[in-house]
């Protein structure tokens, strides 16, 4: 074996050091989606359901889902499946019928094709040729097939063949944050790669006649797609970062799986939502956050004194999470303006909503930013089975440094 020389030992420095990016990553763009099929407001929903299901002798248990949408803070919500594919489909009202395979027959098209609208829009934004994407991160709980749709996906937005692609399936709520926190990781080790994250969420998987397990669910879930390019520095010519993507924590509380779940059957998708999940979120959360922002630089400098000095990005999971959080953190009233507008306007969208949320914080920043400008600095969270939380510190870079 040759012994290597100073030279040799520099020069594999440099290329070691070549592998690696200019600084954190950062969201370069942002694209969001929603079938244009239904669009059913909260306060019809439940005459809606019990009609559409068949379910209307059911008089006990309509009122209680009524009385449930009317808690939830959602005004409307949208969906692909419509009164004529639910007609053509009773095994979908059935749990004991098996209907898994017209399911998927039904999102291996509609999923990729959501994520698409949502990815042009953010690619448009971008202002890069489409060729510059390097990494593709899709992440879905209706992917049930290989080839998945991360394929179809880099297939119907022309993606080089040597894209590489990462499929995320069943993380539910907490996807798009395991997504975006999977992209800063390869966007900060892969010197000029540039990571396109895209969340497609189709409620027809695990729609189904009301029953007394399912309500919360029915009542809550909605359909949405929503895309992010990321990459780090350095920065190419009409690339505007627009948060800093600065570090990144995944907690799972334990003994938590059988509070929040999803389980694949022959009849689709069943989700398990206990009613634990608000408060058991809201006595984790504050550690969760105060771990990511232990982490890396800001260790010994946090850039805040107080919870209301940050912007926060929060999913949306239901009403009283967003109040447990509230409450908890001591925030101040509108500090989750963002995630209440998302949920009133979409409903949760599962990993897909967190995407809408930052659009709606980068909206109101340029709307904003003369008068009552945004935070510097900020808070991501995401929240899903396990129950797993995921925790991003952002920053605003000041729009003139940009």
């Amino acid at each position: 074996m040759t012994k290597a020389n100073g030279n040799d030992v520099v020069r594999e420095s440099q290329r070691s050091t070549q592998q690696h990016a200019e600084g954190p990553a950062a969201m370069l763009a942002i694209g969001t989606a929603n079938p244009s099929g239904v669009v059913i407001p909260q306060d019809q929903f439940a005459d809606n359901i019990f009609r559409v299901t068949k379910t209307d002798h059911l008089t006990e248990l309509k009122e209680r889902m009524k009385r449930i949408c009317q808690k939830t803070g959602i005004e409307k919500r949208h969906f692909l499946l419509n009164e004529e594919a639910v007609g053509a489909h009773p095994d979908f009202l059935d749990r004991e019928l098996p209907s898994l395979d017209a399911r998927i027959d039904m999102v291996a098209t509609a999923v990729p094709k959501l994520a698409h609208s949502a990815a042009t829009k953010a690619i448009a934004e971008w202002g890069r040729p489409v060729t510059d994407i390097t990494h593709l991160v899709f992440s879905t709980y209706s992917a049930w097939q290989a080839p998945s749709f991360d394929l179809r996906l880099a297939t119907l937005l022309g993606l080089r063949p040597t894209v590489s692609r990462t499929i995320l399936s069943l993380h539910g709520c907490y996807g798009g944050g395991r997504a975006l926190h999977l992209a800063k990781h390869l966007a900060e080790n892969n010197h000029g790669a540039r990571v396109l994250v895209a969340c497609a969420e189709l409620t027809l998987v695990c729609f189904g006649a009301p029953d007394g397990s399912n309500l919360v669910g029915t009542a809550l879930f909605g359909d949405g797609a929503g895309a992010v390019i990321v990459g780090a520095g350095p920065f190419r010519e009409g690339e505007r970062p627009l948060f800093e993507m600065v570090s990144a924590t995944q907690t799972t509380i334990p003994r938590t799986e059988h509070v929040l779940g999803m389980q694949v059957s022959g009849a689709g998708v069943d989700f398990h939502l206990g009613i634990q999940v608000p408060t058991l979120i809201g006595q984790n959360i504050k550690q969760c956050l105060v771990d990511a922002f232990n982490t890396g630089s800001l260790v010994d400098a946090p850039p805040f004194s107080d919870w209301n000095d940050l912007f926060w990005a929060v999913h949306p999971g239901g009403r009283p999470i967003l109040d447990n959080i509230d409450t908890v953190l001591k925030l101040e009233p509108g500090k989750l303006a963002a995630s209440r507008h998302v949920l009133r306007e979409y409903g949760n969208m599962s990993g897909a909503t967190i995407v809408f949320v930052l659009d709606e914080l980068r909206r109101r920043r340029k709307e904003t930013e003369g008068d009552s400008p945004l935070p510097e600095w900020g808070a991501m969270l995401a929240f899903g089975p396990g129950i797993t939380i995921e925790t991003m510190v952002l920053r605003a870079p000041p729009l003139n440094e940009n």
